[in-house]
């Protein structure tokens, strides 16, 4: 009954500018990343901090989501870097991790901008229609009375941002521990094993995304590609990456023009998740031919 009130008494109070509204929110994303599972537990403890303050700049951003009632962009906010630090993991990095995203709420269409090893695409898609349940928990941010919705997200295999070591092979018995007669497998001994180390991750089928949104703010949109709920999503949670609106700025003066992006080869979802694939298993047979040395990665007529 409490959550029933709260909305209630928050869309009546938005109902007389629902008909056209108009802003921007500001999102700060932050990723945690596990050292340890991906060969961390060999170094020192100042060593991770090292290479933890190296990838700072692409595990923590802020994003501006431009909107009204129907359109919405979204985006990096721009920023000056302090020279070209993290070598090939700001590469990959950043051929899994969208560029700007336009959503059509009416249409049920989003465009996302990609960057693939150097190749632009313009990805054409549907937006995710997730099945969010709306809980009976809600909380303050900011301003905003926020409410609790969980969704099951199912992962495309060639998505790796979500990659993980495999569980299989993070698995050691504890000292004293039976082992039942099985010869335990060792991350160590499975890398020395396989020259891939691609070998040695795996991409989990679903996730759970847990949003808070608030019915204060009547747009059915959010960060990146998700949306659907009845208010903005003002904090979202996947995996080890949480997107926290720090910062909303309502109908003002002056809106910013929400304009379709253009820039590189459109192409649908099916068709790039294709690419990355073939483009991933060209990568990894260049590195065993090369014997473990990186190889190159060029697409047909580049």
């Amino acid at each position: 009954m409490k959550i029933l009130t709260l909305v209630v008494v928050a869309l009546i109070s938005v109902s007389s500018f629902a008909q056209s509204i108009s802003g921007k929110a500001y999102y700060q994303s932050k990723t945690t990343v596990d050292m340890d599972g991906f060969g961390g537990r060999e170094m020192s403890e100042d060593m991770k901090k090292q290479i933890m303050e190296r990838m700072k700049s692409m595990l923590e951003k802020t994003y501006i989501l431009t909107f009204n009632n129907n359109e919405s962009i979204y985006k990096e906010e721009e920023k000056l870097e302090a020279g070209a630090q993290g070598g090939i993991m700001r590469m990959m990095m950043g051929s899994f991790t969208p560029g700007i995203q336009y959503k059509n709420l009416s249409d049920n269409k989003i465009l996302e901008e990609r960057e693939f090893f150097g190749k632009e695409f313009l990805i054409n898609d549907t937006i995710a229609n997730l099945q969010w349940e709306v809980g009976k928990e809600s909380k303050q941010i900011g301003q905003y009375i926020a409410i609790k919705a969980t969704a099951v997200k199912h992962i495309d295999k060639n998505d790796f941002n979500f990659a993980r070591r495999k569980r299989d092979e993070d698995k050691k018995p504890e000292d004293g521990e039976v082992n039942d007669g099985k010869e335990s497998k060792d991350s160590t001994d499975t890398a020395a094993m396989s020259e891939d180390p691609m070998d040695m991750i795996e991409v989990p089928k679903t996730l759970i995304v847990t949003a808070w949104f608030t019915p204060q703010i009547p747009v059915k949109n959010g960060p990146g590609e998700y949306a659907g709920l009845p208010g903005l999503i003002l904090e979202l949670n996947i995996d080890r990456t949480t997107m926290l609106c720090s910062k909303i700025v309502l109908n003002p003066n002056e809106s910013d023009k929400i304009e379709k992006p253009t820039t590189g080869k459109e192409v649908s979802r099916e068709e790039y998740n294709q690419i990355v694939k073939e483009k991933t298993e060209e990568m990894r047979e260049n590195f065993r031919g090369s014997g473990g040395r990186r190889g190159n990665m060029r697409f047909g007529g580049q």
